[in-house]
């Protein structure tokens, strides 16, 4: 017999995956592997076949982003914390500035530190929870921070702050990107993988990057500085404008990529993802609110990220007890991010979760905690 109670079926959600990424993946997407997959994986990545993927993938992320004039869609291998480790050679001329207010907005401002070709970093922190506002800093000519901060449900618009001409603004949209709502004018380097909002395997990264970006990445390449061949960002450049990178990818990762793009903007583009993602965070911050044992981690409603929702808990609810209680009825993934340390639930709520489940996990936390009590 289980320690756990069982949950009645009209509590478990249609699909019970609402982990922060790898997120939950649709039907379709593995069909589209099952598919097309047969006449590719296992070829040549620098053939027509699997350009033509990569092609699509391009083109379908520029018409997702309305991408401006002379901005390119760029990718390559290793996720983002490569990206980060990429940007201190070949973005980075010789000083950034961070916001950092989480594990990941944080990493990047400790790679940028590490690097002794580069000046120290200035650094802007607010606690976990909390979010500090875009804001020039002197000197620096890369300003970065997260889109959607993963590990703490905070988000932060994506601006050109005022005074910050001659920075470039370099966006860590690993969770963000295809859920929140972007203008990309504002952005030089909108950077993510796509194993959250866009539902694949991670293993890539993927940029929308504007012409001030590439004219600085070729810039910096010229130079003496030492680049190291696979974080070489010129090459992804080049690479990704023949359709290809530079190593081989993952072949079934952009398959099911190019099928969720694809889903995206047959469904309305951004601006419906954003909807989805909107109704998700509405139905899961109003029961939070409104429960006598829970609350928003991110007090302020403006940071409350759409598609990373932490759920802080009283000290009378066993959070990781209660996390431990869903799994065993099937209900995946949330547990809060492991270095964060606090009593709640972390919930995806990206633009392939239905809201139905939201509603429905809502209703199946309620349950478990009158019946564990």
């Amino acid at each position: 017999m289980s320690e756990f109670p069982s949950l009645p079926k009209d509590l478990i959600p249609s699909d019970a995956r609402f982990g922060c990424g790898p997120s939950k993946v649709r039907p379709e997407q593995l069909q589209a592997v099952v598919d097309h997959g047969i006449d590719i994986i296992g070829t040549s990545h620098r053939q027509p076949a699997v350009k033509d993927v990569v092609g699509s993938v391009r083109e379908g992320l520029a018409s997702l982003f309305s991408l401006p004039e002379g901005y390119e869609i760029v990718l390559s291998l290793g996720g983002a914390t490569a990206f980060w480790d990429a940007a201190t050679f070949g973005l980075i001329e010789q000083q950034s500035g961070h916001l950092a207010f989480g594990e990941f907005s944080s990493k990047f401002a400790q790679a940028s530190k590490k690097a002794p070709w580069l000046q120290e970093p200035t650094v802007i922190s607010a606690e976990p929870g909390d979010a500090p506002a875009p804001q020039a800093m002197e000197g620096c000519d890369v300003l970065a921070w997260a889109h959607n901060e993963t590990s703490t449900g905070a988000m932060v618009e994506v601006v050109r702050p005022e005074g910050s001409d001659g920075s470039l603004i370099a966006i860590d949209a690993t969770s963000g990107a295809g859920g929140l709502p972007v203008d990309m004018s504002q952005a030089d380097v909108y950077y993510f993988s796509p194993q959250k909002c866009f539902a694949s395997d991670g293993g890539l990264w993927l940029a929308a990057m504007s012409p001030a970006a590439i004219e600085r990445i070729a810039k910096i390449n010229a130079s003496d500085r030492f680049i190291p061949a696979f974080l070489n960002l010129q090459t992804a450049v080049e690479n990704s404008r023949k359709n290809q990178t530079y190593n081989t990818p993952a072949v079934g990762t952009l398959l099911m990529l190019d099928n969720q793009v694809q889903w995206m903007n047959e469904a309305g583009g951004l601006d419906a993802m954003v909807a989805r993602t909107s109704a998700n965070a509405k139905a899961l911050y109003d029961w939070a609110e409104a429960h006598e044992h829970a609350s928003c981690f991110v007090s302020d409603p403006a940071k409350r990220s759409l598609v990373v929702g932490t759920i802080d808990f009283d000290d009378s609810i066993d959070a990781a007890a209660l996390a431990k209680a869903l799994r065993a009825n099937g209900i995946l993934d949330v547990e809060p991010y492991r270095k964060l340390g606090r009593n709640q639930l972390r919930i995806g709520m990206f633009p392939a979760i239905d809201t139905e489940d939201i509603v429905t996990l809502t209703k199946a936390i309620d349950y478990t905690i009158e019946h564990m009590a």
